[in-house]
């Protein structure tokens, strides 16, 4: 009853997607924008390269995941206001991250990262709940990749303004900078956005309570589904080596390349950036062209892209002229794009209508516990190991890995995809 009221309003679903995907950019602006301040960051603080990884990934992921799991039970309750709860959650992340300018070691730097991942963990949980209410399955793929731009979008701002701005007036200002806007944001999506529960009856607002899954029950029905669990190892590998190639490819073009933070952030967020956004966009797309015809090739793109972006990436990490080896970056990159949006979506329709917020807590508390927490950090300790024999190219031969690792996630996409006529939307 929820979705069938929630898509009556049809008229409000457009600005409803287009205000999300503004609050998703401000998210990954302040999640990413500290990757490429690591480098000054680290020289002025007097860092290693684990503790970069902990700065980056697992201090932020830690709090994120953990909190992300009750706040989407909260989103899946009939009385929860999820506008108003996204508007309080990038308050706190924008407030958080202009505080990380203020640091003066890495103690003080770290909390202030566990702060931006306690605001946003409440970001993405209720956005997709909201998106599941109110666009029908068959177009919810694009609708969740459209959502989903916001990575690339906000990845592609965050490292070009930050890596300008940490040029020109250095990485504290950097952070104070782009933290502000997102306070003065959170006061218009409070006030614009809407809840579409409050066009139920009270009837279906009854019905809907009664509805509601313990949060054990939920869970339980989540991981009930084998097509889940194999999207679930298939999307936390994916994120593994995205957050942690991203992390380290910014430092492997500064320290193997030369190139300042600000030429790193404008040219490689253009490349990153531009590639992220064709490849989400160009997933969720085929995902509704072609799982219309067969539902298991929601997941085919996904599969068949990781699998291409092996020696791609592996080349461009091999390239002795940046200018190239970032030209080389761009198919890749858009290979491992190409997953989000069906990966979300098909998460979405194997699970009870009540579990939805959960289904997409669960897939990003592994997602970011493991891709976000481990992913830089792992990159950086296996640096900081190859650094007595590779000195300042151990960067290098860390990613040389990370590009092999690609077939992981590829075989797990795949495996996923033979269940889907099975089991996709058998619950909706």
């Amino acid at each position: 009853m929820a979705t069938a009221a929630a898509r009556q309003t049809g008229g409000s679903v457009r600005v409803t997607l287009w205000i999300l995907l503004i609050v998703y950019i401000f998210n990954f602006i302040d999640r990413q924008i500290v990757n490429i301040l690591a480098e000054p960051i680290r020289l002025e603080l007097g860092l290693s390269d684990t503790q970069i990884g902990l700065m980056t990934g697992l201090a932020f992921a830690l709090f994120y995941t953990i909190l992300g799991l009750p706040i989407a039970r909260f989103s899946d309750r009939p009385t929860t206001h999820r506008p108003k709860l996204i508007a309080a959650a990038l308050a706190t992340w924008s407030a958080m991250t202009a505080l990380c300018g203020m640091a003066q070691n890495f103690v003080q730097l770290l909390l202030a990262r566990i702060g931006v991942g306690i605001g946003e963990a409440g970001c993405t949980p209720p956005a997709h709940s909201l998106i599941a209410d109110m666009v029908e399955p068959k177009k919810r793929s694009s609708a969740l990749a459209f959502y989903a731009l916001g990575i690339p979008v906000g990845t592609l701002l965050g490292m070009m303004i930050g890596g300008l701005l940490a040029d020109f007036v250095g990485w504290r200002r950097a952070f104070f900078i782009v933290g502000v806007p997102g306070v003065l944001l959170a006061i218009v999506v409070a006030w614009v956005l809407k809840e579409p529960r409050r066009h139920l009856t009270q009837a279906q607002a009854a019905s809907n309570a009664q509805q509601t899954m313990p949060l054990g029950q939920a869970v339980r029905s989540v991981m009930g589904s084998k097509a889940f669990v194999l999207l679930l190892v298939a999307g936390s590998a994916a994120a593994f080596l995205a957050y942690g190639k991203t992390t380290w490819t910014t430092i492997f073009f500064q320290r193997t390349h030369g190139l300042t933070p600000g030429e790193v952030g404008f040219w490689f967020g253009v490349v990153n950036g531009a590639a992220g956004i064709a490849g989400t966009f160009l997933g969720g797309w085929l995902a509704d062209r072609y799982g219309a015809e067969n539902r298991r090739h929601v997941l085919t793109a996904p599969a068949v892209g990781m699998a291409l972006a092996v020696p791609l990436a592996f080349l461009a990490y091999r390239a002795d002229n940046w200018l190239f080896a970032l030209t080389l970056l761009f198919l890749p990159t858009l290979f491992n794009s190409l997953y989000y949006g069906p990966t979300y979506s098909a998460a979405q329709g194997l699970v009870p209508l009540r579990a939805r917020a959960i289904a997409a807590a669960v897939l990003l508390f592994f997602q970011n516990l493991i891709g976000l927490g481990l992913g830089p950090l792992f990159f950086g300790m296996l640096s900081d190991w190859l650094r007595p024999e590779f000195g300042e190219e151990s960067v290098r031969y860390v990613l040389y890995g990370a590009a092999f690792l690609g077939l992981l996630p590829a075989f797990f996409f795949w495996r996923c995809s033979l269940r889907l006529n099975e089991e996709l939307d058998q619950k909706d």
